[in-house]
């Protein structure tokens, strides 16, 4: 076990993918962002965790799942990972890749947004997001798949501790960071595209307050990668990047001036100093002393799984209208 290392928030900056060919274009720079990472902060720290953003190899930026799945989604492990994997071996480090357009033969008509944990051992986890930012993702979650085989919230327990992850819009629903924690996660990674306005800046600087509130509600580090792309490389969107990482009481500890552009930031994880404070509170251990019973929403259905596949902009608003009609009747 690994107890003191460092952690290196790292975005990207490409201009928008239109065809899975330019992948190999992205993954070879963010190989070399690795390697410069990993050998120039040597004589200062010991990085040994690397997280890229959302959207890194590739975007939703067609508005079909047919588009999508006949132009940039891959399988996953791929040509790509297999890169990455060469590097954990490499250097002994942990790498949270940037998100792929995923598709996988068990799953017709179905596209998802997925990130993988590699460390020397090779992949060691598969997230895909669970909350699709809707309702321009057309990705399907987790949730909309019947007997979904996978556990949604993996985590792994690696010598940098025990390592979650969740995607960009996941943060803002508190149930599915809690969940990672409750899996038993020290360290939960976001892997993120947030644009303008909720960014890093005030007055709608969302990206650091969920960023903050999940690290001291669930009493463990973040480590938030943010894309940095341009308003030319994305429209409509901008990316204001400040990727970060946080302390389990909320605290930053070093974060990316706002702004579009490739920016590393590294920052220490001390995993002893975090198991000493859970096993030792009896104040503010909001895991421990949640009241679950307490809480039966959790128990009524708001946004249906989908019952149909491809999804398309239509059949998501409809779900979206039909929760919130269940809202109205229950108030």
């Amino acid at each position: 076990m690994t107890n003191l290392y460092y952690a290196a928030a790292c975005q990207t900056a490409f201009d928008c993918p239109i065809d899975r060919d330019q992948i190999a274009q992205r993954t070879k720079r963010m190989c070399e962002m690795i390697e410069n990472t990993i050998v120039g902060y040597e004589p200062f720290f010991d990085v040994r965790l690397l997280v890229f953003p959302e959207f890194a190899h590739a975007a939703p930026i067609y508005d079909s799942v047919a588009k999508l799945r006949d132009r940039l989604a891959v399988e996953v492990p791929n040509e790509h990972t297999d890169r990455y994997v060469a590097l954990a071996k490499k250097y002994g480090c942990y790498i949270q890749t940037g998100t792929f357009l995923e598709i996988d033969e068990s799953y017709d008509d179905v596209v998802f947004n997925t990130t993988v944990l590699i460390g020397p051992e090779g992949v060691l986890s598969k997230y895909r997001k669970v909350n699709p930012w809707i309702p321009w993702e057309l990705h399907a979650s987790p949730h909309d798949i019947p007997d979904y085989h996978d556990d949604p919230f993996p985590v792994v327990d690696t010598e940098l501790g025990r390592l979650g992850v969740a995607i960009c819009y996941d943060w803002l629903f508190p149930e599915t960071i809690r969940q990672i924690a409750f899996n038993g996660a020290e360290v939960i990674i976001r892997v993120s595209a947030y644009m303008d306005p909720w960014g890093a800046t005030p007055p709608m600087d969302w990206w650091t307050l969920f960023n903050r509130a999940r690290a001291a509600e669930n009493t463990a580090y973040v480590v938030a990668s943010n894309q940095g792309a341009s308003l030319a490389g994305y429209p409509p969107f901008s990316w204001p990047g400040g990727s970060m990482v946080v302390d389990y009481d909320g605290r930053v500890l070093a974060q990316a001036d706002p702004g579009e552009g490739e920016k590393v930031v590294v920052a220490p994880i001390d995993i002893d100093a975090l198991r000493s404070e859970r096993k030792r509170r009896v104040g503010h251990d909001m895991l421990a002393q949640l009241r679950t019973e307490v809480h039966p929403y959790m128990q009524q259905q708001q946004m249906a799984p989908a019952e149909r596949h491809p999804l398309t902009g239509e059949t998501i608003r409809e779900r979206i209208q039909t929760a919130k009609d269940r809202l109205e009747e229950r108030s």
